[in-house]
């Protein structure tokens, strides 16, 4: 049922690095300490789905600023 392998794949393989480090600071504002190295299966879906749900806040935020020029 559940595999280990993720279907997001990233569209531009050079954000890898700043997508982990936002997922990081997200993480961080959200109260996760040591994010990158917890086991996320431990971790409630709530708190994933957080972390995931803000990443696309700001990422969506980020493309309407740019789209608008500011």
């Amino acid at each position: 049922m559940a595999n280990n392998r993720s279907s997001n794949r990233i569209v531009v393989p050079a954000a890898r690095q700043a997508l982990d480090q936002m997922k990081l600071e997200i993480a961080n504002e959200l109260g996760v300490a040591n994010y990158d190295s917890i086991d996320k299966g431990e971790l409630p879906s709530r708190v994933n789905g957080y972390v995931g749900g803000y990443m696309v806040k700001r990422l969506v935020e980020s493309a309407q600023n740019q789209m608008a020029g500011k």
